[in-house]
């Protein structure tokens, strides 16, 4: 029987990104699939009353700073060369997270979560303006317009708060984060983590 990874995902987040480029070798070595679950980090900071790093460490001196050197260096162990920040970062995801259900519904969430990836955080572009998310849809071969009636399908929508609310109600306060039967593992430095508890 394969074993599972539940991963609460937004690509709000740069570490999760990050981690779907690692994923895919995990995946390999120990048989698992990750199940990928589009939640909205903006409601799950709400709820739990979390705040963004930069926020959370806002006027902690040296310590931002740091976070930009772990995330190098965790590119660099697992040769990730396309990653770029997004120059409109913080970028509200609420339409292209709610279009990841949209293609959870049609069978192409794996292909729609690279693509809407790569236009986030590789060809980085302000992925909240409907226009822009409408050329970036077209460009990867989606049907544009559909998608985009989707974001506004209420069974969508409450699809999308009730993924959140059950991610927090796991235990879940920011993302990315991992679950492995019931254990919770959070942050991309945790993977390693993941695949030892897959592989036991």
């Amino acid at each position: 029987m394969t074993k599972t990874v539940d991963f609460y995902f937004d690509f709000a987040s740069p570490n999760a990104y990050l981690s779907h480029q690692v994923v895919p070798g995990i995946e390999e070595r120990t048989g698992a699939k990750f199940n990928y679950i589009p939640v909205l980090l903006g409601g799950i900071f709400k709820l739990t009353n979390n705040k963004p790093p930069m926020e959370a460490f806002f006027g902690i001196l040296n310590k931002n700073e740091y976070q930009s050197v772990e995330m190098e260096r965790f590119q660099k162990r697992h040769e990730i060369t396309k990653f770029k920040m997004n120059p409109h970062f913080p970028v509200m995801t609420l339409q292209i997270t709610r279009g990841a259900l949209g293609a959870q519904q049609d069978g192409y969430l794996d292909k729609y979560i690279s693509e809407v990836l790569k236009h986030m955080w590789e060809e980085p572009k302000k992925m909240d303006d409907p226009e822009v998310i409408k050329e970036a849809f077209t460009e990867s071969g989606f049907d544009a317009d559909k998608l985009l009636g989707q974001t506004q399908d209420p069974e969508i929508k409450a699809k999308l708060i009730a993924n959140t609310e059950e991610a927090v109600k796991r235990g879940t306060f920011g993302i990315p984060t991992f679950f492995v039967d019931d254990d919770i593992y959070f942050g991309k430095d945790t993977l390693w983590q993941v695949e030892e508890a897959l592989s036991q």
